[in-house]
């Protein structure tokens, strides 16, 4: 075993322990988690992390690195460039992520107002994502959020979204990450958001009006007691 596991290991037998052992220390899911979608130049993670030094974060991609749940590689010409991404290994984390997203969304103190990433508000389409409510919808979403786009398919009550160029979508939402989660979760109506020139809607409106449905938040958990005096 590597001796940086060793010295920060719970030296429990329990899968969920070692779990912890692996990437339990501060920042090393979120890295992962920006991951999901497909590699990254160190660059990008750092403009993700907005609140992560260069330094924990080189730490964290070689411990990561070292587990095997991050490789780094260069990409082919034009682009000749390194970037890091989740091993396959580390790419089954999504339904750890799902079940961690769904559980934090239920505490009564979290603040969804607070600064997300644009994988974070991808992953959470896929995370909350409500099967029963998408019979019959069928159709493709383009997502241009800041940098990045997606295209997300609707089929038979399956939801597929991915990185790429977005290409033949019925309709497309162009803005910030931030204003399409207010908009998703948050209860902003779109045409404010159009009208404040945040977001821009193009295509099948009709489509996009039944899509922002299929993404409930789960119901919150009970407010702590007072404590007694």
């Amino acid at each position: 075993m590597d001796k940086s596991l060793k010295k920060r290991s719970y030296n429990d037998a329990c899968a969920a322990a070692h779990a912890l052992d692996l990437v339990g220390d501060r920042w090393s899911l979120l890295v992962m988690r920006e991951l999901l979608l497909g590699p990254k130049r160190f660059s990008d993670l750092r403009d993700s992390l907005p609140g992560i030094s260069a330094n924990v974060l080189t730490q964290r991609l070689e411990e990561l690195e070292a587990l095997g749940i991050v490789e780094r590689r260069k990409l082919p010409p034009p682009a000749s460039a390194w970037v890091y991404g989740l091993t396959p290994w580390g790419l089954e984390s999504e339904e750890l992520f799902k079940v961690i997203g769904r559980w934090g969304a239920r505490s009564p103190q979290h603040d969804p107002t607070l600064p997300v990433s644009v994988s974070s508000i991808v992953m959470s389409m896929r995370t909350m994502f409500a099967p029963e409510r998408a019979k019959g919808i069928k159709g493709t979403l383009g997502l241009r959020l800041g940098r990045e786009e997606f295209t997300a398919r609707l089929s038979g009550g399956e939801f597929d979204i991915r990185r790429g160029e977005i290409v033949d979508a019925d309709v497309i939402v162009e803005g910030g990450q931030g204003e399409w989660a207010g908009v998703l979760y948050g209860g902003v109506p779109l045409k404010a958001m159009e009208k404040a020139g945040k977001l821009k809607v193009s295509g099948d409106r009709a489509l996009l009006e039944r899509i922002l449905n299929l993404f409930p938040l789960p119901p919150k958990a009970d407010a702590p007691r007072p404590a007694r005096k």
